[in-house]
């Protein structure tokens, strides 16, 4: 929140990662959701479709720095359960995945001493996710019509301490 001169961090900082993160997933959903809603009822409980967004384990337990990020992601968390009690009526699911560390383009770039760091924090399995687990979730967030307005951690138990 603040700079190494014990400024206020611009707003434009902090506008950017929201923007992202949080604008950017309900701008996406909201798009979607005509379509949805408007789509072909399928299965026993006439089912329009399902939303599945994506949060991050920092919604919980965001660590020094991450004050922005947290706080974006954080909300993607809290709209999960008004968003589906908004869209239950047109047979629409949302589901919001909250992973920790997976390997990805993003986790790549991390240098050795963040990634031993991280690699701390993990209980079982303690490595970063796999590209596949996560496609696993969603899967099953797509298929088990009874998962709805449900914020589902994928982080091996791990617990992020406030600094590495």
């Amino acid at each position: 929140m603040l700079d190494k001169s014990l400024r206020p961090l611009p707003l434009s900082n902090i506008d950017f990662v929201l923007s992202i993160n949080l604008r950017g997933t309900l701008d996406l959903t909201r798009q979607l959701l005509p379509h949805l809603a408007q789509s072909p009822a399928y299965g026993p409980d006439n089912e329009h479709g399902v939303v599945v967004m994506v949060a991050s384990a920092a919604a919980f337990e965001g660590q020094m720095g991450q004050v922005s990020y947290a706080a974006s992601k954080g909300a993607v968390a809290a709209m999960t359960l008004p968003m589906a009690r908004d869209l239950a009526r047109f047979g629409v699911r949302v589901v919001t995945v909250a992973p920790s560390m997976f390997e990805s383009g993003m986790t790549a770039m991390l240098g050795e001493k963040v990634r031993t760091g991280l690699k701390k924090a993990m209980e079982f399995p303690a490595r970063p996710g796999r590209p596949e687990e996560f496609a696993s979730l969603v899967r099953q967030a797509v298929e088990n019509v009874m998962l709805n307005g449900t914020v589902i951690r994928l982080d091996g138990a791990t617990r992020m301490p406030s600094k590495l």
